[in-house]
């Protein structure tokens, strides 16, 4: 597995969905924008998708096993903050809800990050780190 392109085309959706969010529907760029972010998700999916639903089955398998698994485009965030060292943060709010055993009755969600490449577990309350390739 190439993790260094599977890591670039995730940070590239992560631009593509800041670029989006900052415009208004309204904005003749957004159409194009739009299909640029699907061609890419879609391109992620044939690519990299077994990789990333075998990754996100041994987290789920280890946090969550009655979860179901999506698809790993939606464990993207909708905006990540991106900074001056292209370090890749998100909001606690970001992730897919998944049921955590040992959490039983806190929100807790799943989401990727780029840049390193990792799985963050989010709750309320902090981030913790559940995957990463080998850095």
């Amino acid at each position: 597995m190439d993790i260094k392109s599977l890591d670039k085309a995730i940070q590239e959706i992560a631009i593509r969905r800041n670029e989006l969010k900052k415009i208004d529907y309204n904005n003749p760029k957004y159409d194009d924008l739009e299909e640029e972010l699907h061609d890419l998700e879609d391109a992620l999916l044939d690519k990299y998708g077994d990789y990333l639903e075998e990754v996100l089955q041994e987290v789920h398998d280890k946090l969550s096993p009655d979860t179901d698994i999506l698809l790993p485009i939606a464990y993207l965030a909708k905006t990540y903050s991106i900074s001056n060292s292209n370090e890749f943060s998100v909001s606690v709010s970001e992730g897919v809800y998944v049921e955590v055993d040992t959490m039983p009755g806190k929100e807790t969600k799943l989401v990727i990050l780029p840049n390193p490449l990792r799985i963050i577990l989010n709750t309320k309350e902090k981030q913790q780190e559940v995957w990463c390739v080998a850095k």
